[in-house]
C-alpha cells in the first residue's frame, strides 16, 4: 500500500520544520491509501519522527517542501533555511494571513500572550497584544485604554495591568490581569503561571521571569532591598506604559473614600470597576501558589512603609489600605501622570 504522508491544517509548530530535526514537532499525520484517500489519521509525536526517509505529503526531494532525510528535516529550497528563525514561510506570490476578528471577539480572549497578533476587522488594523494592551499596527501609537474619576479628576487605565478588559463583575477573571512583585519591571514575572525560584535577586533587573520565593524577613524578591524602585513616571522598573505610573497611597485612598460602600461591591461600582483579582504567595513553601482569587483585591502603590509597601485591600465585607511586605504578587492600576 501506498503512503503518503499529508499535514492537517491545524498544525502544532513548537520548533522549526525546516532547519532542525524534528525532536520538537508535534502533529496530526495522516496516512493515505494507494487511491490517495485518508486511510487512518494518528498523532505523530517528537519520538515518533525518526526512521528511514519518508516524503511530506507528495513531496519528492526535488521539490520544496520540507522532507525527512533519515537524519533530519531538509529542503531544498535554501531561502528558507534562516538560522535566526524557528519557523520560517518562504513565497514570493503569498502572504502570511493570522486570524481576523472583531474588537468584542479580541478582548474575550483570556490573559493573552505578549506577541499573540490578530488582525481586527472593527479598525481594519493589524494588533499585536505587548503584555500590557493591544498594540496597533496601523502606524499610529497603541492607545491607552482610561476611565476619569470626575470625583477626584484623576485619569486611570481603566482595567488592571495586563488584563484583556475592563471588569464585567467583581469575579471577571479575564479582568483580573498579572500579579506583580513591588518594584519588579515587566520581566514575565508577573504572569500567574510563571515559573518560580528560590534564589534572591541581587540587582534592579533579575535577568529572569521567574516568580521569588523567599523564607527569611524581610521578605523582599532583591537582597539587598532598594527602597527607589516604582518611584514616579520615570522610575526604576515602572511597569506602566509611557507616560503612567504606580498611585502613591494617597491617590489609591482617595479613589476608596468615594466608593458607595467599603468592600468590593463598592470596588467595582467605582469608576475603575477594581476586581478581586487575588494574589499571588510569596513564601516556598506556597511554590507561588495564587490565593484568594475572587475573594479579595489588593492592588500596590508606590508608596513605602519600612522594608515593606503599601497597597489598597478589599474583599466583600471590608476595604483599606494595608501593608504588605514585596514578594507578593499583586495587582497594579496604573495612574497617568
Amino acid at each position: 500500500m501506498k503512503r503518503n504522508i499529508t499535514m492537517c491544517a491545524a498544525i502544532f509548530m513548537t520548533a522549526s520544520m525546516f532547519a532542525q530535526a524534528p525532536q520538537k514537532m508535534s502533529y496530526l499525520a495522516v496516512i493515505n491509501n494507494s487511491s490517495n484517500a485518508p486511510a487512518v489519521s494518528t498523532p505523530v509525536s517528537p519520538a515518533e519522527a525518526t526512521g528511514a526517509t519518508e516524503l511530506m505529503s507528495s513531496a519528492t526531494a526535488s521539490e520544496n517542501a520540507p522532507y525527512w532525510n533519515g537524519t533530519s528535516w531538509v529542503t531544498n529550497n535554501s531561502n528558507i533555511q534562516n538560522n535566526g528563525a524557528e519557523v520560517e514561510i518562504a513565497s514570493t506570490t503569498q502572504g502570511f494571513l493570522p486570524p481576523h476578528m472583531t474588537t468584542s471577539q479580541r478582548d474575550a480572549i483570556a490573559s493573552p500572550a505578549a506577541g499573540l497578533t490578530m488582525y481586527n476587522t472593527t479598525v481594519n488594523c493589524l494588533q499585536s497584544w505587548n503584555g500590557m494592551l493591544w498594540d496597533d499596527g496601523c502606524g499610529s501609537t497603541a492607545s491607552v485604554p482610561t476611565v476619569t474619576n470626575s470625583s477626584t479628576g484623576k485619569i486611570w487605565m481603566d482595567r488592571n495591568l495586563g488584563a484583556s478588559q475592563v471588569a464585567t463583575s467583581s469575579t471577571d477573571a479575564n479582568s483580573y490581569g498579572d500579579l506583580y512583585q513591588w518594584g519588579r519591571g515587566n520581566d514575565g514575572h508577573q504572569y500567574r503561571n510563571s515559573a518560580t525560584t528560590a534564589a534572591l535577586s541581587s540587582s534592579d533587573q533579575s535577568g529572569h521571569a521567574n516568580f521569588i520565593l523567599t523564607t527569611s524577613l524581610p521578605y523582599d524578591w532583591r537582597s539587598p532591598e532598594n527602597t527607589n524602585l516604582w518611584q514616579g513616571v520615570n522610575g526604576v522598573n515602572n511597569p506602566c506604559p509611557s507616560g503612567y505610573r504606580l498611585p502613591t497611597e494617597t491617590e489609591l485612598d482617595a479613589e476608596r473614600s468615594f466608593w458607595i460602600s467599603q468592600d468590593a461591591a463598592g470596588a467595582f461600582a467605582s469608576p475603575l470597576k477594581l476586581p478581586m483579582a487575588g494574589y499571588r504567595n510569596y513564601r516556598v513553601v506556597d511554590a507561588g501558589s495564587l490565593s484568594h482569587v475572587g475573594s479579595v483585591g489588593d492592588y500596590w502603590s508606590s508608596t513605602l512603609s519600612g522594608t515593606a509597601s503599601r497597597d489598597l485591600d478589599f474583599s466583600s465585607s471590608n476595604a483599606n489600605m494595608h501593608t504588605d511586605v514585596r514578594a507578593y504578587g499583586v495587582s497594579v492600576r496604573c495612574l497617568k501622570d
